[in-house]
């Protein structure tokens, strides 16, 4: 009997563009996201950066606003189509492509700094990707993550998701500050942490 191969990829979850939102709540949150995003990125002083699970690339292109030589990849095609319309919107050639992050090298996205923001929520195989995209820091990685429980505590608050207690859907993995902070302090130094509500944001170094 043939054995099944183990599947590394990412579990996509439900589509919601929190970082254009209009709502106030979410406005005031996402706030807090970013300010602690543009922390800890000014805190590394790289200048060239690969973004893992890019999404709508709204994180790279707050970089590359900022003078920041940025690239990136997804697993979703139409995500990476939306990164590459705002590199078309700025006059630039497309800086995105589909790829899974198990398929990463680091001959082609290795940087200076690498990022991955809510991205390992979705992953089955948290230490394979750990291990990859530490091979990719060339020193730094930014990781961020829902922190649990707060997090479905939040959704049930607003009446979301409540036959699955408050999960987002395509969220598999749960961890709270402290257990995340603990599972990457095992292969990483930690640098910095912020807790912007409701989410775990770490800088590590992996050199």
């Amino acid at each position: 009997m043939t054995e099944t191969p183990p599947i590394y990829d990412n579990v996509p979850g439900n589509y919601y563009d929190k970082y254009n939102t209009r709502n106030p709540i979410a406005r005031y949150l996402m706030n807090g996201f970013l300010d602690s995003f543009d922390e800890l990125t000014v805190k590394t002083g790289a200048r060239k950066v690969y973004e893992v699970g890019c999404g709508e690339g709204n994180l790279s292109m707050r970089l590359h606003d900022r003078g920041w030589d940025v690239r990136g990849s997804d697993l979703e095609i139409s995500s990476v189509a939306e990164s590459n319309q705002q590199c078309a919107t700025r006059g630039i050639a497309p800086r995105f492509e589909a790829r899974s992050l198990f398929d990463l090298t680091r001959e082609e996205a290795s940087a200076e700094l690498v990022i991955c923001c809510e991205v390992l929520e979705h992953v089955p195989q948290t230490e394979r990707a750990l291990a990859i995209l530490k091979s990719l820091a060339n020193p730094y990685l930014l990781l961020s993550v829902p922190r649990e429980p707060i997090w479905r505590i939040l959704n049930l608050a607003r009446g979301k998701y409540i036959t699955d207690l408050g999960n987002t859907p395509g969220h598999i993995q749960h961890w709270s500050s402290a257990n995340f902070i603990n599972m990457l302090g095992k292969t990483m130094k930690v640098v910095e942490v912020r807790t912007p509500l409701p989410w775990t944001m770490v800088l590590c170094r992996c050199d």
